[in-house]
């Protein structure tokens, strides 16, 4: 398998008044690196992932793909395998980059630029669990199908690192 190429860095636009606040009032802009991905068990030659349920910040319990922030020196690789682990319970193995997706949210005291990295695992070892997720954000896991999980996952963004998955998987990308 071919080295990982590096994830590309968009670079942030200015920050923006909120609706309705004085032009003078602006939200800090703060900048947060995940990384994840799909970590990838082949049975009876059907391809499953592992995926989460997490509380959204409105409280619904939503499944999506496994990620978390980077940690010290980590590079997005090295935390995607950590977080991976952490909050399946499964060990996997970096095969290649998939995706980078970029996007904004607002809190009340600040605008964050979210970048998270995705990446395809191969599951080396572990049971599934969440009992190792230090933040205690997953509540639950499961193997779903590959051709199943996009109709489980919450966010748009994920269903389409999901295809680029299975693209890969079938030798089309």
């Amino acid at each position: 398998m071919s080295a990982v190429p590096a994830p590309r860095r968009r670079i942030p636009a200015p920050p923006r008044p909120r609706p309705g606040a004085p032009r003078s009032t602006l939200l800090p802009v703060v900048d947060e690196t995940s990384a994840g991905g799909l970590v990838v068990r082949v049975e009876d030659r059907q391809a499953f992932t592992a995926v989460i349920a997490r509380r959204n910040r409105g409280g619904r319990l939503e499944w999506c793909l496994p990620k978390g922030h980077l940690e010290g020196e980590e590079t997005p690789e090295e935390a995607a395998v950590r977080e991976i682990a952490e909050e399946t319970g499964i060990t996997g193995r970096v095969l290649r980059h998939l995706a980078t997706i970029d996007y904004w949210f607002s809190g009340d005291d600040r605008r964050v630029h979210k970048v998270v990295h995705h990446y395809l695992l191969e599951a080396t070892s572990g049971d599934l669990t969440t009992e190792n997720d230090p933040d205690q954000e997953a509540e639950d896991v499961a193997w779903v199908s590959l051709t199943e999980v996009a109709s489980r996952l919450a966010y748009p963004n994920e269903r389409r690192v999901v295809a680029t998955a299975r693209d890969v998987l079938a030798g089309r990308a």
